[in-house]
């Protein structure tokens, strides 16, 4: 499989990007090292990447500028690829008309719940990020700096800076061949990861005060409501760390953020250290993920969906006492 995204890059003319709605690191770090690299190397390829907007910190990222949104004109590309995302009905806002209409499509990603929706599915659930996976159908004598500083984002941002337990010894090597591009990793850790800005940083300790310990104090867990959005001047994408910092509470298993959205729909986000699969939580409700990571929305009031998550990881706890 290492040289069949190239095969394909070699007969297209037009090609498409993007990633899933509401763009993370791993979303952004996959999409544009894939945009870096065509545009660097392909560059008879006509090529378009599409995205929703994201944190200001993945701007640093080259050529994010020339994101563009889908639009109303319909355009026939010769390759759609999706990246990061595990369901079709996940993809950019409007951007699944580009997909449909695609001559090829490739679905490149690393959740467990991926269902495998294009004509080529390459999907690794081992891998720590979509970026490592990539970076395994990319030749690395033709990954640039630009290129390599977008995938080591993505790699940082899903690994948690090499601490979840989806990195591997591989995520670490090829960590280190991006390393070798000419990397600044300590400023792309602290701008990406550990930086918050002065509206983030009063949205956590909010959301921290907020926040409830429930089942024996194994779980965790607070809800960031438009008020709070409105209070604070703030949007979604200053949602960014909560859900971690609540992880790393002592004696916490399960962490869940709760957040609501402007057309009324609830956006749950949950993680665990050790035990509980959050996967099998957040698909109660359709939703999923990783083991460790996962998320899902709900079109009602939060305290219902809760109760049933609750119940499942208390399931699941006592299931490993």
């Amino acid at each position: 499989m290492k040289n069949f995204l190239d095969e394909q890059l070699m007969k297209s003319r037009t090609v498409a990007i993007t990633g899933h709605t509401r763009p993370d690191g791993d979303c952004v770090g996959s999409c544009m090292g894939l945009y870096n690299y065509i545009v660097e190397n392909y560059p008879e390829i006509e090529t378009d990447v599409y995205l929703e907007s994201f944190a200001e910190c993945y701007k640093v990222i080259s050529r994010t500028d020339e994101i563009k949104k889908p639009g109303d004109a319909d355009k026939v590309y010769d390759l759609f690829i999706c990246l990061d995302t595990s369901q079709k009905e996940r993809m950019t806002e409007n951007a699944e008309k580009y997909f449909d209409q695609a001559k090829t499509r490739i679905n490149i990603d690393h959740h467990v719940s991926n269902t495998g929706f294009a004509d080529i599915d390459h999907v690794v659930p081992d891998a720590s990020s979509s970026c490592e996976v990539l970076y395994d159908l990319l030749d690395d004598e033709k990954i640039s700096l630009a290129a390599a500083e977008a995938l080591y984002i993505g790699i940082i941002c899903d690994s948690g800076v090499f601490k979840y337990s989806s990195t591997g010894e591989h995520t670490m090597l090829v960590s280190g061949k991006l390393m070798s591009k000419g990397i600044n990793t300590a400023r792309l850790i602290d701008g990406v990861f550990y930086e918050h800005t002065y509206v983030q940083a009063r949205l956590l300790g909010q959301a921290l005060l907020n926040s409830q310990l429930v089942l024996g104090g194994r779980c965790i867990y607070t809800v960031v409501d438009r008020e709070m959005f409105a209070r604070f001047g703030a949007g979604r994408d200053d949602l960014e760390g909560i859900v971690e910092q609540l992880r790393l509470t002592k004696g916490v298993e399960v962490a869940i953020l709760i957040s609501e959205n402007e057309n009324g729909a609830v956006k749950f986000s949950f993680r665990s250290k050790d035990i509980v699969d959050v996967n099998k939580v957040a698909s109660i409700y359709n939703g999923g993920g990783h083991i460790r990571a996962a998320g899902c929305t709900v079109y009602d009031k939060y305290e219902e969906p809760l109760k049933k998550f609750l119940e499942n990881i208390e399931g699941q706890l006592a299931a490993n006492v």
